[in-house]
């Protein structure tokens, strides 16, 4: 399909989409309001993937992966594209303070991360009065770094010419792929505790600071530019809302069914076998989980750069052990807590190196504070996730469970909550075999391919993917990578390049009134909180 579009002068073309997460629904979303007709295969009962919003029994609700929302213009301008409205579809609540960091050590301290700047400053001198003046400096060159950096996220990478394009060549000056997001962080900040404070984001992508590429010092900019935001009713909110405007555009998602193979006539793709039934299509648009799925759906001859053994060989991201919580009474906590142990950097090398931390850092959220919707009255939720080695790291999980459970509980005690225990009323728990095993995550890799230089922009999975034609890939194991403003862009890119392939391109990728439209969207719920700054800057965008 690549060479040559399809004969389709007679009819509609026909895309079948390999799973309704984030990924797949900002792709269907894209071309049927192109005018291809679209179907999503998906597995389970529910829409989502991973950012999906679970509802325990007792009433309590819980985010199963992703439990915030950032950088929505991206998001507004797919709903856009549909003729729908974001801010009509989900309400975003702007948090301020975004976290309570907690830095354990033989002098503790505690800050609250918010979006003014002034007020981020005197936090920031709890732990260093020195390190207060990097604030803005560290924003300022943030700011520059984004919208230089924006074309490279915006636009697929088929080859290594592609790094010749100016807009490229202009974004990559930024890169400074010699030095870690810590020695990055370093030009602003002295004391390693504020560098963490502005690094530990990495985490969304399964990384350490201090391995990971530079560039990602635009995602805690991101935080504090463009916001934090809550979904009221969870983060699977925004899933169910992509589904609802796909569908009133004309996909047809077919759950609890699940695609066995891709199928090919020589090169190209025909057609996927789900339900036992063959489906002829145009093309094919995998969501799926990458390391996971792909070997099962195509052969190798139709991915010569990606092999069994290479996806075997790859780095990935770490796992998570996650305990979902309901909790009899209120929680005195911020709504999202980090714990950041004090020897961190060994913590994640420890990660790295397949040992399973014993004094872990740790992530909480009690969103029933902030959204009521999310407990029964008088009680609470808490989620915990406890980054860990992923399966590679070859720990039996069964052993593991029981063990690691009470570690983690015991853990809340450095976050002020020592009577837990007794107040659960329900419990869940996910391990990295779980991830693997009831969520298809390829090695329990929550945050799927790892994000160092060797496999971002060419080297990743390509959106126009294999040697055949009509495949394409979404999600996190493509380019531009990891999280999910970053995974709506590339089901943008990889939409774009498939209605290009059928010869339906769009003459303008964002019309002006949509990117003015998804601006004044940023305007509105910046006014719900956070810094001058941030509102003047997403009114912008």
């Amino acid at each position: 399909m690549n060479a040559s579009p399809p004969s389709l002068s007679k009819t509609r073309p026909h895309v079948a989409v390999i799973g309704a997460g984030p990924g797949g629904l900002a792709a269907a979303m894209l071309l049927a309001s192109s005018g291809v007709r679209v179907t999503v295969f998906e597995k389970d009962a529910v829409v989502g993937g991973r950012t999906r919003t679970m509802t325990a029994p007792g009433g309590y609700r819980f985010d199963i992966g992703p439990t915030f929302f950032l950088y929505p213009r991206i998001l507004a301008e797919i709903f856009e594209a549909c003729g729908a409205r974001l801010e009509d579809e989900v309400d975003l609540i702007r948090l301020d303070p975004q976290y309570r960091l907690i830095f354990e050590g033989a002098n503790p301290v505690s800050i609250e991360a918010t979006p003014d700047l002034a007020r981020m400053e005197a936090e920031v001198a709890k732990i260093n009065p020195a390190d207060a003046a990097g604030v803005r400096s560290f924003m300022a060159e943030n700011r520059v770094k984004l919208e230089a950096f924006r074309p490279v996220l915006e636009r697929p990478f088929p080859g290594v010419m592609t790094y010749l394009a100016p807009e490229v060549m202009n974004g990559l000056k930024h890169l400074r792929p010699w030095l870690s997001l810590d020695q990055e962080l370093q030009r602003h900040f002295s004391d390693p505790r504020t560098r963490l404070a502005f690094s530990f984001q990495s985490k969304y992508l399964g990384m350490s600071p201090f391995r990971c590429p530079s560039m990602f010092s635009i995602l805690s900019f991101l935080e504090y530019e463009h916001g934090v935001f809550h979904p009221r009713g969870g983060c699977g909110v925004v899933s169910e809302a992509m589904a609802r405007v796909a569908e009133s555009v004309g996909v047809d998602i077919r759950l609890n069914t699940k695609v066995d193979r891709i199928v090919f006539e020589g090169r190209r793709a025909v057609g996927v076998e789900a339900g036992g039934r063959l489906h002829a299509v145009d093309a094919v648009v995998v969501n799926a989980d990458f390391a996971h799925a792909i070997p099962g759906l195509m052969e190798e001859e139709q991915r010569p750069q990606w092999p069994d053994k290479k996806i075997a060989e790859a780095r990935y991201s770490c796992s998570t052990f996650m305990l979902y919580l309901g909790i009899e009474g209120q929680l005195d906590l911020a709504h999202h807590t980090v714990l950041l142990a004090e020897d961190y950097e060994n913590n994640l090398a420890q990660i790295e190196a397949g040992i399973i931390p014993q004094n872990p850092s740790l992530y909480v959220q009690a969103a029933a504070s902030t959204d009521p919707s999310m407990a029964p009255p008088g009680h609470s939720t808490l989620y915990m996730l406890v980054p860990v080695p992923n399966l590679l790291g070859g720990a039996d999980w069964a052993t593991e469970e029981p063990r690691y459970r009470r570690l983690a509980l015991d853990r809340l005690k450095a976050i002020g909550l020592h009577d837990i225990e007794s107040r659960i009323r329900y419990e869940k728990i996910i391990s990295p075999q779980g991830w693997q095993d009831d969520y298809a995550v390829g090695y329990g890799a929550t945050f799927n391919l790892a994000h160092n230089v060797r496999q971002m922009m060419h080297f990743r999975p390509r959106n126009r993917f294999g040697k055949a034609r009509g495949v394409y890939l979404v999600g996190g194991g493509t380019h531009p990578g990891s999280g999910l403003p970053v995974i709506y862009e590339g089901a943008r890119i990889s939409a774009d390049l498939l209605l290009q392939d059928l010869g339906m391109a769009r003459s303008e990728r964002s019309p002006s009134h949509m990117r003015a439209n998804a601006g004044a969207f940023s305007s509105q719920v910046d006014s719900l909180g956070g810094s001058e700054n941030a509102t003047k800057q997403s009114a912008g965008d």
